[in-house]
């Protein structure tokens, strides 16, 4: 008799808010990484899922669902003017973005998948700074 090997997991949750946006202009993007090497991301094509939500007094929230167990990473866009791409200035964005397990963002701390990771394996909630540079 054969027995077959397999994982079953419990559906998880992951919420996520911002607050102190500088305005409550357009949308906030979120995006879902669970890869190492996904991030950074500018033209967002290598997230895992992404979500949008209303701005509603500078603050917005969003709830991932059914999510397996393992290393998640997110990163937040203000996304002011709705058409889904980080606003440049020369150089720098222009509109707000963060990242999980990032306070500040500069050409010596640049995101990545390794910085802002963090371990899902239950229903949690977690807050972002979104940084204007």
């Amino acid at each position: 008799m054969m027995i077959s090997s397999f994982t079953i997991y419990k559906p998880l949750s992951l919420t996520v808010s911002v607050s102190d946006l500088k305005n409550s202009k357009g949308v906030v993007q979120f995006s879902l990484y669970n890869k190492d090497g996904s991030i950074p991301d500018e033209h967002y094509k290598k997230y895992y899922k992404q979500l949008k939500s209303e701005i509603i007094n500078n603050s917005s929230t969003i709830t991932f669902q059914n999510l397996p167990p393992g290393f998640y990473a997110i990163n937040i866009l203000h996304d002011e003017n709705q058409d889904e791409k980080i606003d440049k200035g020369w150089i720098l964005p222009i509109e707000g973005i963060g990242f999980s397990n990032m306070t500040s963002i500069n050409p010596l701390n640049r995101p990545n998948f390794k910085k802002a990771k963090f371990k899902l394996e239950t229903d949690i909630q977690i807050k972002i700074k979104v940084i204007y540079l």
